[in-house]
């Protein structure tokens, strides 16, 4: 599985921005999909999870209430809308596919390349 992440960029804070990743392979649909970020000097972590087969859905507690992770198996695509963003949600966005319902990097074959967000005070 090949990802592709897009959708970053410059917002100032209290915007949105939606965030895609786009899959390779006829295989997606069986993966659970994961967004994970890092923020200059800090180690990547965990942000959102969406599951393969019932959608459900796990998020970090900095993010639950304002972030939404969704799926299209249709379009081979993950999201995560992003709402009521904060200056310190500003880092590097990755999305991960894995076959394991859990948060840690480890637990995640493949990798996107990351999209920069930037979220001004």
């Amino acid at each position: 599985v090949q990802l592709q992440a897009s959708g970053g960029g410059l917002v100032q804070a209290g915007g949105s921005l939606r965030l895609s990743c786009a899959a390779s392979g006829r295989t997606f649909s069986t993966y659970i999909m994961a967004w994970f970020r890092q923020a200059p000097g800090k180690e990547r972590e965990f942000v959102a999870g969406i599951r393969s087969t019932d959608t459900r859905t796990n998020y970090a507690d900095s993010v639950k209430g304002r972030f939404t992770i969704s799926r299209d198996n249709a379009k081979n695509t993950v999201y995560l809308q992003m709402d009521s963003l904060k200056p310190e949600d500003t880092a590097v966005y990755y999305c991960a596919a894995g076959s394991l319902w859990r948060e840690a990097l480890r637990d995640y074959d493949y990798w996107g390349q990351g999209t920069q967000v930037t979220v001004s005070s």
